[in-house]
């Protein structure tokens, strides 16, 4: 890893939204700790260096599309799709809604329309047992059977099952970070 990518990790790491307390997570699981990664993402610095580490994560697979579910993955969509102009090597984003659109096309995918072979990178705030990259994965699937999927990239992996339920679908978790490199 390029040195300034070394430094962005470390800065990146004392950015991330860590809190102790009573919480329940979109798994329905309950906690004792909580990374907020919206909050995480929503800061200019945390997120510019969010989008830079993915997209060097990312450059092995090479892919065309990145995209997630809404809420947790839209500012890190946007900024790796803005930054990969400025870096030379574009990708175009897409948001997988939660419900489809209620009226006009009533999609679940919003953005350029995936394409037959596209190599597809699912974007994550933070994973637990990997429910919502699952989602995202199917609705892409649905959308357009014949894209590659090429990994999960997350910002934070708890390490609480997601890694396993992914790989049963084929596809590879790439965290930036682990609940053991915060904790």
């Amino acid at each position: 890893m390029p040195e300034n990518l070394v430094e962005f990790r470390e800065k990146l790491r004392g950015r991330i939204d860590f809190l102790r307390g009573d919480f329940t997570l979109a798994s329905g699981k309950k906690s004792d700790f909580y990374f907020n990664g919206k909050t995480t993402t929503l800061r200019p610095d945390a997120l510019n260096y969010t989008a830079r580490l993915l997209l060097d994560l990312m450059r092995p697979a090479r892919p065309g599309r990145v995209g997630g579910m809404t809420l947790g993955a839209d500012a890190m969509i946007g900024a790796v799709t803005a930054l990969s102009w400025d870096l030379g090597m574009p990708v175009e984003g897409f948001i997988v809604r939660k419900e489809p659109k209620s009226h006009g096309t009533g999609q679940w995918i919003e953005g350029p329309e995936l394409k037959a072979g596209e190599r597809v990178a699912i974007l994550e705030d933070v994973v637990t047992t990997g429910g919502s990259a699952v989602k995202a994965i199917e609705r892409v699937r649905e959308s357009c059977p014949a894209v590659v999927i090429v990994g999960v990239y997350a910002l934070v992996d708890r390490l609480e099952g997601g890694r396993e339920t992914l790989a049963k679908l084929a596809v590879p978790l790439f965290p930036l970070f682990t609940k053991d490199d915060l904790i």
